[in-house]
């Protein structure tokens, strides 16, 4: 077959945009006729569904998608299965000699594009692969002995001294067409909406559509929203959970709606001579997020098995359903936990420091094990990836790399009273307790005219706190 009758193949994964898409900007240089396809894969061995929340992101993410390509002379190829055969028989039906990629760095994701990689080499197939998604690639960050880095601040601060961030590409105006197939349409992919990622009974995602816009369009906006208003005082309204004080970027970066080289150079651009603290400190949340990614890529199984081993003879205690079930609903008589559950249950997202709170409830005035929130926030959560979500849970329990003390415990009171005094989160979410003045709406069993049929405390603080300790007391002992 003559080199002129070869296409390409892009293939997409966490990575759904046309900006700063180095896969998709190699193949239209190439300007051969074009395949971009995105393979729904839950069957390779590992790889880890979506949860809910995320499959009714990725449904509008991919609509979106669909629409940037088309506008751009191209489509939009959607299939679904283990990815290695599906890309064999693409590959075979559009005769491609080129295949391009962005790097994945889970251990199943790695596993299944290396296989491809191989098969590709073997059938004189060009198989390439770019470095998208990640500031800084795992492999490239080491410590003085080769190690990774297990503390953040040390792996932050080497990443910031390994060189300057690449620029981030412009998203080509014009894409190859697709290879016309013996119909002269091409191989023919899935419909969106045959793969019912959308929840049903019930359909609770109308309070996703009332808070988020997902796709490419949506995380441009978000990002220059953030940056023209609540960037310069990041430092402070980030903790404020009543405030658009977060960049809410998360979910779009997750998806690959926009690359962290865009962010970066965004915020660069802005700030051409000086980044201003409070921006550079939200630099450094994109730094946790690397860290978090460096952590899974040298230790694959981070939502299963505690970083440290030791953690493996911690005696969690099973909570029963209903206090499950009270936490999960955010029935737990905690307002500030309360409300957090709530917001992600209504927008699959929570604010930060609502996070940590919620979190350290569960796994230390429960005692449950870490794993069991990290399930539940996978699920729920439009922002969940593989490498945050389970480091952040084991962040909170004390397990992980660069945990928080095993004596810190937040408690939901001094957290509510101290970052939303007058309650004004509190009541955005708790509508039973709207009417309560800010002095009684922290503690509402204390009110004097009564719950407003807001639930009890589902547990004694103090006394819950003291178990935890003992437990954590006796692990050191052991």
């Amino acid at each position: 077959m003559a080199s002129s009758d070869l296409t390409s193949i892009v293939w997409l994964r966490d990575d759904l945009r046309l900006d700063d898409n180095p896969a998709l900007a190699a193949a239209v240089d190439l300007g051969l006729p074009l395949t971009v396809v995105y393979i729904l894969d839950e069957d390779s061995e590992g790889v880890r569904p979506l949860g809910s929340a995320s499959r009714w992101w990725l449904h509008h993410s991919l609509a979106s998608l669909a629409s940037s390509l088309e506008a751009s002379g191209s489509r939009l190829l959607l299939q679904r299965g283990p990815a290695e055969p599906i890309l064999k028989d693409l590959a075979a039906a559009t005769n491609a000699g080129h295949l391009f990629w962005n790097r994945r760095y889970g251990l199943p994701e790695r596993t299944v594009d290396a296989a491809v990689k191989a098969w590709a080499g073997e059938n004189g197939i060009e198989a390439l692969s770019y470095q998208a998604n990640l500031l800084f690639e795992p492999w490239t960050i080491r410590t003085g002995a080769g190690g990774p880095y297990k503390v953040f601040t040390p792996f932050w601060r080497a990443c910031l001294a390994s060189g300057d961030v690449r620029d981030p590409l412009s998203a080509p105006p014009q894409l190859p067409p697709p290879p016309a197939g013996k119909t002269g349409s091409g191989p023919a992919g899935d419909a969106l909406e045959t793969w019912r990622l959308f929840p049903s009974s019930p359909d609770w995602s109308g309070g996703l559509a009332k808070t988020w816009e997902p796709g490419e369009e949506g995380a441009r906006q978000r990002l220059e929203d953030f940056l023209e208003g609540s960037a310069q005082d990041y430092g402070t309204g980030r903790n404020i959970p009543g405030v658009e004080g977060t960049s809410r970027l998360s979910p779009h970066l997750r998806f690959g709606e926009v690359s962290p080289f865009r962010v970066w150079r965004e915020i660069r651009g802005r700030f051409p001579r000086e980044v201003p603290a409070d921006v550079g400190i939200f630099r450094s949340e994109l730094g946790w997020r690397e860290f978090c990614w460096h952590l899974l890529y040298t230790n694959p199984d981070l939502a299963t098995r505690n970083f440290r081993p030791e953690f493996d003879r911690f005696e969690w205690e099973k909570p029963g359903k209903d206090e499950l079930a009270a936490w999960q609903q955010g029935r737990t008589g905690y307002p500030f936990v309360d409300a957090g559950m709530r917001q992600l249950w209504q927008t699959g997202w929570m604010h930060n420091r609502v996070r940590m709170a919620a979190a350290s409830f569960l796994v230390k005035n429960l005692l449950a094990d870490w794993r069991t929130g990290e399930a539940w926030f996978w699920d729920t959560l439009v922002d969940a990836d593989a490498a945050s979500n389970p480091a952040n849970w084991q962040w909170v329990a004390g397990s992980g790399a660069d945990a928080s003390p095993y004596y810190r415990i937040f408690n939901p009171v001094t957290q509510s009273k101290k970052f939303d005094a007058a309650g004004n989160y509190l009541r955005q979410y708790i509508p039973e307790l709207a009417g309560l003045e800010a002095k009684a709406i922290h503690e509402p069993w204390k009110a004097a005219d009564g719950l407003h049929g807001y639930p009890r405390p589902l547990v004694d603080l103090p006394g819950s706190r003291e178990r935890a300790l003992a437990a954590y007391q006796k692990l050191k002992d052991s």
